[in-house]
């Protein structure tokens, strides 16, 4: 039990290496999930495999945060860095930096380094450490830590409130300290459950009564105000000298946006070049599985988890022991695709690219060229808020809890469960004729009405797999049937009222034309000859994000049942409303 400058203690587990040893370095973990109490256990992760590291030698520690398990203190969901004018003021990288000082004092044959190394929340507490941190912090591993709430990551994208993720991790860690708790719904699929709830006001007067915090910030915090900047760790971020491993997912279900974001920002003030970056082909965690070679039936064709592991053993190996540095660029990516590992000297690369823009057109055609001048044209379908589109497979089951783990790969999932549905629009290309490979921000550049007064929009880039014909004699039980796959590359949501800035929601006129510039995110795929690229753009992907009443309220939480309507969408597709993704081509 670690005593804090405040007087309070947090439970923390130490690791010792059995047997003769020259002083190690410490391999420090911070959770809210709990700690691993017995040495039956392996140290350092619950769900990945530490073999690279614990081969090079070190002492692990692992620690409750405040307020979870065994430890003392208040639980406080993303706890914001201390007014610095407090010298008696805490948050998580004060109890950090008093946990190092205490190790360092008090367990036997370390060598004076401490590394932190983890992902999701525990990859935050390291982005806290580093804002103050102790002289004996070395280097950090962050694994998808989030960085800002509102705008991305785990509970808005562009505003649009992340509906299901949210009310279980809630329920899950606002509960019982001594536990993750589960709730318990009594429908086999989420879908049903969530719509059936009705309008957000429901979840209080329900389940929660006010007695989640999390919960409460987001209905007492509609917009990006004060509140939702102050828990914004990247906002926070300036020159750091800790070495800082930023490694993401692109197909993180979770948090891929934030360790971008806390790496670019880092670069900006990056004179000791000690910020890195590593992308590869994961969901949430997904660096962490035995092998990371194949998510869903998508093979990646190489153990790509095992070649992050032996980066980051090495990358420890040189700031904690010494060890040569590695032979690693500031920016290891994985292009999918043509799967392999690419190097640059900065992500999204600054040169070599080529912005192309691929226009929607007429009978759900995609092209490189611009529409033609006149005419008005464009597509639309009736967004029903009681008729959500799913955003993955019926039936939803729960997030955390369903054992066939679905949420973790639903990203990967094949598109063609939504295609054809009246309410997504779609446009593709003719097969390419060569590949055409991408690397950096991908943007979709939207022209689209409505005739409500608030709207989502959705925007999904997807890799049509050929429609090849393949002879019974060669067809094989155990290799994934591709033909006509629909993998998404990239999607987003984007809420209407945000499109003037997230901290002024207004009103969308009704059925006017509006420009949306929506950031799909740095991607590197490669789209192959013989493939076709897709376009899907819908209003709705439920239960993952709430419902958008389509009729504007001043705060979507408190919305009624009754301010719930249908309304007619429209994607332009015109000379003068040329809607297309524009993507960064490689030269």
């Amino acid at each position: 039990m670690v005593p804090m400058r405040d007087g309070v203690k947090l439970e923390t587990v130490v690791f010792v290496p059995k047997g003769a040893h020259p002083p190690l370095p410490i391999l420090f973990r911070r959770t809210p999930y709990g700690v691993i109490e017995d040495d039956d256990n392996e140290p350092g992760s619950k769900n990945a495999s530490q073999d690279e590291l614990i081969a090079d030698g070190y002492i692990w520690v692992a620690q409750n945060i405040r307020g979870r398990f065994k430890s003392e203190g208040t639980f406080e969901m993303l706890r914001p860095p201390h007014d610095p004018r407090d010298p008696k003021g805490i948050d998580e990288g004060t109890d950090a930096y008093d946990t190092i000082a205490w190790l360092l004092e008090n367990v036997p044959g370390n060598n004076g380094r401490v590394g932190m190394l983890g992902g999701s929340y525990d990859a935050w507490t390291q982005v806290m450490a580093i804002l103050e941190p102790h002289p004996a912090l070395k280097a950090i591993s962050e694994a998808a830590s989030p960085s800002d709430m509102f705008l991305n990551d785990d509970v808005h994208h562009n505003g649009a409130f992340r509906l299901s993720y949210n009310f279980e991790y809630a329920a899950m860690l606002e509960g019982d300290k001594t536990k993750n708790d589960e709730f318990v719904f009594d429908r086999r699929d989420t879908y049903d459950w969530f719509l059936e709830l009705g309008a957000l006001p429901h979840v209080d007067e329900r389940y929660f009564h006010g007695q989640k915090p999390s919960w409460e910030m987001v209905v007492q915090h509609p917009n990006r105000d004060a509140a939702w900047k102050k828990v914004a760790v990247g906002t926070y971020l300036a020159h750091t000298n800790v070495p800082t491993l930023n490694t993401m997912g692109f197909w993180d279900q979770e948090d891929m946006v934030g360790p971008m974001d806390i790496y670019e920002r880092l670069e900006k003030t990056d004179i000791d070049h000690v910020n890195y970056l590593v992308a590869g082909p994961w969901f949430h965690g997904g660096w962490g599985t035995p092998t990371g070679r194949t998510m869903g039936p998508v093979d990646f064709g190489s153990d790509t988890a095992l070649e992050f592991r032996r980066i980051q053993a090495q990358w420890f190996a040189h700031w904690l022991h010494d060890a040569p540095a590695p032979d690693l660029a500031e920016a290891t990516i994985f292009e999918s695709g043509s799967n392999r590992w690419k190097k640059f000297e900065h992500f999204p690369p600054e040169s070599g690219i080529s912005p192309r823009h691929l226009y929607l057109h007429e009978g759900g055609k995609l092209s490189f060229d611009p529409p033609p001048e006149g005419g008005e044209g464009f597509d639309s379908y009736i967004s029903d808020p009681a008729s959500p589109v799913p955003y993955r497979h019926r039936p939803i089951g729960p997030t955390f809890t369903d054992p066939e783990h679905p949420w973790r790969t639903w990203q990967v999932e094949d598109q063609r469960f939504v295609d054809h549905r009246p309410d997504v629009a779609t446009w593709q290309t003719e097969a390419l004729d060569h590949d055409i490979v991408v690397n950096g921000d991908v943007v979709a550049d939207l022209f689209a009405s409505t005739s409500g007064t608030d709207s989502d929009w959705v925007v999904k880039l997807i890799d049509v797999y050929p429609e090849e014909a393949i002879s019974p004699e060669k067809r094989d039980a155990a290799v994934p049937d591709m033909r006509g796959y629909q993998l998404m590359i990239a999607g987003e949501a984007f809420r209407a009222r945000y499109r003037n800035g997230f901290e002024r929601p207004e009103p969308v006129p009704a059925d006017a034309v509006v420009r949306y510039g929506i950031d799909l995110h740095p991607q590197a795929h490669a789209f192959l000859r013989g493939h076709r690229i897709m376009v899907q753009i819908q209003s709705s992907w439920f239960p993952l994000y709430d419902r958008n009443p389509q009729s504007y309220v001043d705060n979507i939480y408190e919305a009624r049942d009754s301010d719930f309507m249908k309304a007619t969408q429209r994607v332009f597709r015109s000379h003068d409303a040329p809607t297309a993704i524009v993507l960064p081509v490689v030269d």
